[in-house]
């Protein structure tokens, strides 16, 4: 037997109770899947590259002007 028929056969022999329990398992299990595919802010950040000179905070003003180059 395939998993999904194996599911589907024990799925018959639960109880109202049961079933409740089950599906909310499920809704659990699909929401995890769904909040593990979205990236979350800080990641999307890390991919964002900045090319310039490695002191480009402390002297940029001679970059700008074309004193000094990278």
């Amino acid at each position: 037997m395939v998993t999904r028929e194996l599911i589907h056969s024990e799925i018959e022999n639960l109880n109202a109770q049961e079933l409740d329990e089950l599906y909310k398992l499920i809704r659990q299990l699909n929401r995890g899947k769904r909040k593990s595919k979205k990236k979350g802010v800080l990641s999307k950040i890390r991919r964002v590259k900045i090319s310039g000179p490695r002191d480009f905070s402390v002297n940029h003003d001679l970059y700008i002007t074309g004193k000094r180059r990278a």
